[in-house]
This record gives structure tokens, sequence and C-alpha cells, in this order.
């Protein structure tokens, strides 16, 4: 305890200091924990899973995935054909649909991008939409969107800041102008609000919706077909309890002749997102190898040079303690004290104000990546920070440390003399 009084006496003998010393690692920590949380949400979505696996079939050959809608009654099925072949717990069929809600001036303000898909799947397939991720109030909200969603087949449920942009709300009707579906022009009524957070700049719609559609412009053409009334399929996603029963159920998929017309592949969700993001290979090395490290340097550099200054300004008093009595364990325990006493304090406070202003206040880390427009800081950002101040800390203060355990009394009082 007495410690830790002359330990608090010390870092509050040169405010100015401390206060610029904690600021720079309060600095550096919320940069880390920035870094450090888009590196640990690429890490967790390209990780395989051991258990309920999800697997992806696209097309084979063609970026983006254009399938026939129909590959998808089988499909549901994992392309069972004999016995002893197993299907899937769960599956999922994607469709994009994009477009403008002005048909002349297409700005980024009115673009919407749809995933159309059966509503109840948003809340069993999608990526933290499932009740564990949300909690009970966000899933309430969510699950009465879904059900409105499903008994309109024009019913829309909008990202937060997708309708910020397009200064709409929910209960606004729209009209959207398809780009990738020419002249398939549809309305929508917005029934609903995604909870904050992955999907703010997305959109779902009923499946239903959009094949419909399809099928109306078929009649009202004499019978031709539109352009993508054969290849509107883009993704169908199944899940299956492990990695034994994926092997099986890509096997399947694989050597069922239905699917040849386009070819597909078969692939687990990391895989298959490990593959998208290998564009940034390069860049995300960089940031974990280089810029991280850099940083945690330059943060030891910071504390180093604050309690060097401190050691050598601190020289005669160092030296009238050791006359004391102080040994040079105790000397050496005051200084890392005081280091590990700024950084442990600066890099919690950082990362506990970084995890409410990012995620609560500005809603996760704009930085897109792939298909992945923002990052929230996870709860192990608590334990990112204080693990970085105290390490850095050590390491930046144990030399500035042991120079003062290895202080000469003679030697001080000589030059005073």
């Amino acid at each position: 305890m007495k410690f830790l009084l002359i330990v608090l006496k010390n870092v509050r003998r040169n405010l100015v200091r401390t206060t610029l010393t904690a600021l720079g690692t309060m600095v550096l920590v919320f940069v880390v924990t920035l870094i450090w949380s888009v590196l640990s949400f690429l890490d967790k979505v390209t990780t395989e899973q051991a258990s309920d696996v999800k697997a992806i079939v696209t097309e084979r050959w063609q970026i983006p995935s254009q399938m026939p809608f129909a590959y998808a009654a089988s499909l549901e099925h994992g392309a069972a054909r004999n016995p002893g072949d197993i299907e899937p717990t769960e599956t999922m069929t994607w469709q994009f649909y994009g477009g403008s809600t002005d048909k002349e001036n297409k700005t980024f303000e009115n673009l919407l991008f749809f995933f159309a898909l059966e509503p109840i799947k948003l809340s069993t397939m999608m990526d933290d939409l499932d009740p564990q991720t949300l909690g009970p109030e966000k899933n309430r909200e969510l699950m009465q969107a879904i059900h409105k969603l499903e008994a309109n087949k024009r019913g829309a449920i909008i990202g937060r800041e997708r309708l910020e942009r397009m200064n709409k709300r929910v209960g606004d009707r729209i009209t959207v102008y398809s780009m990738n579906f020419k002249e398939i022009d549809l309305e929508f009524e917005i029934v609903g609000v995604f909870p904050d957070g992955r999907y703010n700049q997305n959109a779902a719609m009923n499946r239903d919706y959009l094949n419909d559609a399809l099928d109306a412009y078929q009649r009202s053409h004499n019978g031709k077909k539109h352009a993508m009334a054969d290849r509107s399929l883009n993704l169908f996603w199944l899940k299956v309890p492990d990695q034994a029963a994926y092997t099986k159920i890509a096997g399947q998929i694989l050597a069922s002749p239905e699917y040849s017309s386009p070819a597909v592949k078969c692939e687990t969700a990391a895989s298959g997102i490990g593959a998208f993001l290998e564009s940034y290979r390069d860049l995300i090395w960089g940031v974990r190898w280089m810029l991280a490290p850099a940083i945690l340097v330059t943060l030891s550099l910071v504390i180093a040079n604050a309690i060097s200054i401190s050691v050598r300004e601190r020289r005669l008093e160092i030296a009238v303690l050791k006359v004391l009595g102080f040994r040079p364990r105790h000397i050496l325990t005051l200084i890392l004290g005081e280091a590990l006493l700024i950084g442990t304090l600066a890099g919690s406070i950082s990362a506990g104000t970084t995890y409410l202003v990012i995620n609560h206040v500005f809603h996760g880390i704009k930085f897109p990546i792939a298909f992945f427009p923002a990052f929230l800081i996870p709860g192990q950002a608590f334990a990112w920070g204080f693990g970085i101040g105290i390490v850095t800390a050590f390491v930046g203060s144990i030399i500035p440390a042991w120079s003062a355990r290895s202080v000469k009394v003679a030697d001080v009082f000589s030059k005073v003399a």
C-alpha cells in the first residue's frame, strides 16, 4: 500500500507529462483496437466451423454467379437422389436486386441493394440476425418486420443508414427502377428496419415478388422470357451439422447431372469468403504484420521517452531513497509501477470509450471491405486495451527502470558537491 501511494504521488508530480503520455497511449490504443476489430472479424468469418457448417453453392465459371432458379428445388434437398444420401438441415436462396428510386438521376443516396429471399430465413440463416446475437428486444422488432414481409410481398426491410440517406421511414412507399433486372421496376412499402450493424446499408425483399414479376414479364411479352429469367439465382446456402456432412452433401451436388448448364461449385461459407477476400490479401497482411506492430512499437517508445525523462530528473531523489534504505528492487518496482499504472489505465479507458462510441454512436467502423460495410468493436476490446497498456508500458519502461535501479549514490552526490 505504501508503494502504491508513492507511485500515485510520483504520477501526479508532473501532470502535464503524465497527461500527454496517457493521451498518446489512448490514441494509439484506439487505432490498434480499430485495426484488431476488423482483423478479428475477418478471421472469424474465414475460420472453418466444426458444427452448423454453412455451405455456398454458386456458378462455377462466372462471377457474379447466375444460376437458374429451378436449381433451388433440388438443392433444398442437397441433391439427394440415392439411398444413403443426406439432406441439409436448412437452406436459403439468394437473389440480388439492385436499383434506384430515381429513374433518371442515379446517385449513391437513392441506390438500393436488395437480398431477395424467404423472409423467415433472415432470422435463421443470415449472420448476426439470430436471436442469440440480437437479444430479446431487437429480435422481437426484427420478427415483427419479418412477419409483415411474409404477409406483404411488396414489403421491404431496409437498413437504418440507407433509410436516412433516402430520407424515408417505415410506412413510406417507394418505386425502385432496377439496374440488373431491366424493365422489372417494383413498388415497395417499407415495413421494417434492420437492427443496427452489418446491414445498415442493405435491404431485403420477398423473393416471391421478384419471381412473380419475372413471370408477369413473360406473359406481357407474348411468351418471351426476361433476359434474367433463367439466371436469377445468385447463391444457394445450405446448413449441415458438421464437416463430415458437408463433405457428403458437397459430393452429392457436384455429382448430380442436374447442375450442368451452368456447372456449379460447392464450398463452405468460410472458404467462399476467404476466396472473395483474396484481392485484399496484401492489404490485410500489411495491416496485420506491419501497421499494427509499428503502432505498438511507437507506443512503447512514447512511454520509454516519458519514463526516461522522469528518471533523469529524479536521479538525486533516487540516490536519497537508496541512502534511506530502499533497495534496487524497490526502485525498479516504483518506476515500473508508474509506467504500468499510466499504461493500464489509459489503455483500458481508451478501449472502453472506443467500444461505446464506435458501436453505439457511429454504429460500427465504416471501413467497407468486400461486402462488409461496417465492423463493430468486439467485447474482447476491453482485454485488448488492458493488455496493450500493460505490455507496452512494461516494454517501454524496463530499460529506464533498470537504469534507475543502477544509480550509484556516490556518483550522484559527487556531482552535486
